[in-house]
């Protein structure tokens, strides 16, 4: 007898929830498009992708990066979502002002949940958002996230406010509110001490804290952390309760991030799988 979990030979199964990730490809397949969908699977939604750029990675660093052209973007996300559709959109690595333009002219056109991780940097220092491009992120980008996931130096990059401890956080959250978008998770994580979020819509507040383990093995999380929260919402999860369930998931795949290379690791996205 066939069950919900193993339906019956030649019945319908009904599809999962559906996410589009619109990002950079990582050939070392630690973060962006590769840890979107690796994320994607593991929190039981079907992840498809928008590719922006490709990206000589590894352990070391970023060798080099070229983008797509804004016409092969357009049609990547043309082809999904005039087809398939979406339940949320997580973007990423945008690489230039023409992409970050071409990009937001096509979120203003859905009505589904955006995650904004406004890439700036990688964590090895590398620069993957042309200088020209963070007006576009700021002005176009930005007022159309549901959830937007600066770390601390991408805040800086767009608001000029830079934080020194935890206590400057909520200064952080509301120069980035003012840029439009309806949430903001501003992530702690390169403060010293434990690991502290903070999430906020500007009349409310959610602060997230978690231990800080000793592993340098780290590469991917903030791509991590904003396709979980993607995919959180996709399941119809409020926006608070997304961004817990993805804050567990992300510290569990911090904890279990391996070597790999001759420099930083990844997080691990199959540690409940391996667990």
């Amino acid at each position: 007898m066939a069950d919900s979990a193993h339906p019956a030979p030649g019945a319908a199964v009904p599809a999962p929830p559906r996410v589009l990730t619109v990002a950079g490809s990582d050939s070392g397949g630690g973060a962006g498009i590769q840890a979107d969908l690796k994320t994607m699977l593991a929190l039981g939604v079907h992840g498809m992708s928008v590719v922006t750029a490709v990206t000589a990675q590894n352990s070391l660093g970023v060798q080099g990066y070229w983008e797509l052209p804004a016409e092969a973007v357009r049609a990547q996300f043309r082809s999904v979502v005039d087809d398939i559709g979406v339940q949320a959109v997580k973007t990423g690595m945008l690489a230039s002002a023409v992409l970050a333009g071409t990009v937001s002219d096509l979120l203003a056109g859905l009505d589904v949940p955006v995650v904004v991780d406004p890439v700036g940097v990688s964590k090895h220092g590398d620069a993957l958002l042309a200088a020209d491009a963070v007006a576009t992120v700021r002005e176009r980008l930005l007022p159309l996230a549901t959830v937007a996931t600066p770390n601390l130096h991408e805040v800086a990059q767009l608001t000029g406010v830079r934080v020194e401890d935890e206590s400057g956080m909520r200064k952080a959250a509301e120069a980035v509110l003012a840029l439009g978008p309806r949430w903001v998770l501003v992530k702690g994580g390169h403060l010293p001490g434990r690991a502290s979020d903070l999430l906020s819509d500007g009349s409310q507040e959610h602060w997230f804290h978690a231990e800080r383990y000793d592993n340098r093995h780290t590469h991917g999380t903030g791509c991590t952390l904003a396709s979980a929260v993607a995919a959180e919402l996709a399941k119809g999860q409020d926006v608070p309760g997304a961004v817990a369930a993805a804050k567990e998931y992300v510290t569990g795949a911090i904890r279990a991030g391996f070597p790999l290379g001759s420099g930083i690791g990844p997080v691990d996205h199959a540690w409940r799988q391996r667990r």
